[in-house]
């Protein structure tokens, strides 16, 4: 199931593959995808992208001059368990790419497309993050970190480590094959008490040596 790193990924393949695509004409939708319509045209656009823990922000920007005039547009694309894109030939789409944004000519027809093969990948107009998910592991390591050490309280670090570390108001990006690898290289029992395992932290700033605390407690630096 793609995690923060795979999102974060899918981040650069985007803006480094679309990077001097120009792209035009409608967002076309898969006939079996459940998820919403695109109502998005536009002569000449650009596509970039953002990830932020396990969502992907992708912005179509209407170069200048182009028809319709019209805003730009952004999705929320949460990838489910299979999700991707590719960037592919017009007429070779793989299978199960469920939304399509075409180039304009000149030049070879490409797709940009989200492939998602079990279908359990959404996207949602307007671009607005989903609410209630904590800020980026990856790119809002001070926010993220603040976040975890300011709600030690909450219910959910009564719970062991390996639970609580799944929950995306406090580890966004965090999963399955995240939350065990972190756990073993950390050498910490997965059913410790999550409060336990990271309360020492709050006698500690970022940047302080050593990767474990006493007795194997987990340390964000």
């Amino acid at each position: 199931m793609p995690e923060g790193p795979e999102l974060h990924l899918a981040s650069h393949f985007v803006n480094e593959a679309c990077r001097e695509l120009v792209f035009g004409g409608c967002v076309e939708k898969s006939p079996v995808s459940r998820n919403p319509e695109v109502p998005f045209e536009s002569s000449a656009y650009s596509i970039s992208a953002l990830a932020r823990g396990k969502e992907l922000r992708l912005t179509l920007s209407p170069l200048p001059g182009a028809q319709p005039h019209r805003e730009p547009l952004a999705l929320v694309f949460r990838f489910g368990m299979t999700g991707s894109f590719q960037l592919v030939p017009s007429d070779a789409l793989p299978p199960h790419a469920h939304l399509r944004f075409y180039t304009a000519p000149p030049g070879p027809r490409l797709a940009l497309c989200f492939v998602d093969i079990r279908r359990f990948g959404r996207w949602d107009l307007g671009g607005e993050w989903q609410p209630g998910r904590g800020p980026c592991v990856l790119l809002e390591y001070e926010q993220f970190r603040e976040n975890v050490l300011r709600n030690l309280a909450d219910k959910a670090f009564d719970r062991p480590i390996c639970e609580a570390l799944l929950d995306q108001r406090f580890f966004n990006g965090i999963g399955n094959y995240l939350r065990a690898e972190i756990l073993y290289r950390l050498r910490i029992p997965p059913f410790e008490k999550a409060r336990t395992v990271l309360e020492a932290l709050q006698q500690r700033r970022p940047g302080d040596p050593g990767p474990l605390a006493p007795k194997g407690k987990l340390l964000l630096t």
